[in-house]
């Protein structure tokens, strides 16, 4: 089971989290200081596992992304490794060759493509077709939304003169 998803930039500024065991806010922020400080230290020809307080932490850098998931002592590592470069692959073919910036201006878009790849700490979907389809779904109706209260408004806009 994955506990936690964390991506890092390179200079420790947190870019998405999603937390699927129960933390409080206070162990979250020292869970971040530590898992930062430690992955951000290692060299890149070290492997991607690290072994922290009883877990093992599975991480993969992209670009100037860390992207990290904290599993059990026994679940598959290399597995991991497949469920992260799978939302890497996702992001880049929503975003067209996604960067940091898209994940600082669209994490609500991010968050989602994570929901629909991940729940409860585990692989929900493995097809990219079938999650670009939803998340296409998802972009219509926040769309349709918009046009429906844009017409709204200017509906009262002419109301009230």
């Amino acid at each position: 089971m994955i506990h936690f998803v964390l991506l890092i930039s390179r200079q420790g500024k947190v870019r998405l989290t999603k937390w699927y065991s129960a933390y409080s806010q206070k162990e979250r922020t020292k869970v971040i200081r530590e898992l930062s400080g430690l992955i951000l230290t290692r060299g890149p020809k070290l492997c991607n596992f690290v072994e922290w307080r009883g877990y093992k932490v599975v991480y993969k850098r992209y670009a100037s992304l860390y992207f990290c998931m904290c599993i059990d002592q026994e679940d598959n590592e290399l597995e991991i490794l497949e469920i992260i470069h799978h939302f890497v692959e996702i992001l880049d073919r929503y975003f067209g060759s996604v960067c940091e910036l898209d994940l600082i201006f669209n994490f609500h878009k991010a968050y989602y493509i994570l929901d629909e790849v991940l729940i409860a700490g585990e692989l929900q979907e493995s097809s990219k077709k079938t999650v670009a389809r939803l998340i296409a779904a998802q972009d219509s109706l926040v769309e349709a939304a918009k046009e429906q209260a844009s017409s709204l408004s200017n509906i009262i806009a002419q109301a009230t003169k």
